[in-house]
């Protein structure tokens, strides 16, 4: 799951994917706007077929913390 999150992350903003950690942040360390992190979970939905819940996806801040949510839902699903 985390690589494939890192793989979607690359689309969106200038990182390398060696330099994306679990601890690393969406928006202070990786450099996404508020609009490139929407835009990332709508190809995230449509990659692993879920769906983000808006008012969950505000309290997303690492990639970590994405990862859980993702697990969390496709377990669900």
């Amino acid at each position: 799951m985390f690589e494939r999150l890192v793989n979607i992350i690359c689309n969106y903003v200038e990182a390398e994917p060696e330099n994306i950690r679990p601890e690393s942040r969406f928006m202070e360390d990786l450099g996404f706007t508020s609009f490139d992190f929407m835009s990332m979970l709508g190809e995230i939905e449509d990659e692993f077929d879920i769906e983000v819940e808006q008012t969950e996806a505000v309290n997303i801040r690492t990639v970590q913390e994405a990862v859980d949510y993702l697990e969390k839902l496709a377990s669900d699903n």
